[in-house]
């Protein structure tokens, strides 16, 4: 179901949505009040509820507030037109599972939405890099990071494998191994995913 007051939005999601999905994915009903958005899950019993996050008031995060309290099966992904985390992260506070940018095309719109459904969150990059800042507030930034560690980190941050950093570096893999173990350390983290995460929330690359 779509809680949204755009209307082109809500009607492109309506054709388009069961096309792209072979018939899987399909809206079940739409509301452009926020006041309605748990009403409307009780009626439809949707499997999945879209909340446009700038609405009138109550606004989407009431919405999903609403949703959550009256039908708890029902994942629920806010999306919105801006970039902003704090209205993402509010969402996420009042009970929703994802969140998307609303200029996503709905071809790429499919596949986060069947993951939220098979109970995955889905979450951009740069928005996780925000929730993870505060987590890392306790831990001091690593800013003297040398110029061959910083180069490590960016192929690390970029999903390199260890034989690609190798190629690109002209090292054996045993010496990037004793790099990345070296790195981690100096960044306090136990994962390249964590390095690469604190990367992108501190700034380091």
């Amino acid at each position: 179901m779509l809680i949204d007051d755009h209307p082109l939005f809500v009607q492109g999601l309506e054709l388009l949505l069961p096309k792209i999905s072979d018939g899987r994915a399909v809206v079940a009903g739409s509301t452009q009040d926020a006041a309605g958005a748990a009403g409307l899950a009780l009626r439809t019993a949707a499997d999945l509820a879209l909340v446009d996050l700038h609405m009138p008031a109550p606004g989407g995060v009431r919405a999903i507030a609403a949703i959550r309290r009256t039908v708890p099966r029902t994942r629920i992904v806010a999306m919105s037109g801006d970039e902003h985390p704090e209205p993402a992260v509010e969402a996420l506070r009042a009970g929703a599972e994802g969140f998307l940018p609303k200029t996503t095309d709905a071809e790429a719109l499919l596949s986060p939405l069947l993951s939220i459904l098979d109970g995955w969150s889905v979450l951009p990059s740069s928005l996780l890099g925000s929730l993870l800042g505060p987590v890392r507030g306790n831990r001091p930034a690593p800013v003297h990071l040398d110029d061959a560690e910083r180069r490590l980190l960016r192929l690390i941050a970029a999903g390199a494998t260890t034989t690609e950093i190798a190629e690109e570096l002209h090292v054996s893999e045993r010496t990037v191994k004793r790099m990345t173990a070296t790195l981690l350390r100096r960044l306090r983290v136990t994962s390249r995913t964590e390095a690469a995460a604190l990367a992108g929330s501190a700034g380091l690359i």
